[in-house]
């Protein structure tokens, strides 16, 4: 007897959001009706891996994604040990892109991941919430969310001072060499 896939082939999408072309990158979620404050919208659904595979996977992902209109990675820590690799195509909350002004947040709740709304979202408005990536590898994750608020690349908030020295003194090599 073969082996039992336990993912299932599709995850139905919350009645209250929709998947459509979005403004910010390639695919997005939006809300279909009002969504309050504090509401769990989606489970982020996938494949749990080792760290190890989760870092072979990303590198994987990144070098795939170059050129093309597909998001770059979609993995989750989910504890010391493993991580969820979103990039399955049962997982409609991959699709919920970054922003600079977030409305939702991911939440680690009993090793699950769930997507929760921040802030009232108003029907037709875009979820959206900040991947959090380190400041490291900066240059390889610019935003494209065009809110008032952008810092110009996928970096956690808590890095956002941080960064903008980096742009900074980057610009600063820049004009020196031109």
């Amino acid at each position: 007897m073969g082996k039992k896939n336990k993912y299932p082939k599709k995850i139905e999408v919350p009645s209250c959001i929709e998947v459509r072309k979005s403004p910010i990158h390639g695919t997005g979620v939006f809300a279909k009706e009002d969504i309050k404050k504090g509401q769990p919208i989606i489970q982020y659904t996938g494949r749990k891996i080792t760290k190890k595979e989760s870092y072979e996977r990303a590198i994987a992902q990144m070098e795939r994604s170059k050129g093309t209109d597909e998001g770059a990675v979609y993995i989750f820590d989910l504890n010391k040990r493993y991580d969820l690799d979103g990039n399955v195509p049962h997982n409609p909350g991959k699709y919920i892109n970054h922003t600079c002004e977030p409305n939702c947040k991911a939440y680690n709740v009993d090793g699950e991941i769930w997507v929760h709304a921040t802030k009232r979202i108003k029907t037709g408005q875009e979820l959206g919430y900040n991947y959090g990536y380190d400041i490291e590898h900066y240059q390889e994750h610019p935003c494209h969310c065009g809110t008032e608020n952008c810092v110009g690349y996928i970096v956690k908030k808590s890095q956002w001072k941080k960064l903008k020295k980096f742009v900074e003194k980057d610009n600063k090599k820049s004009k020196q060499k031109g």
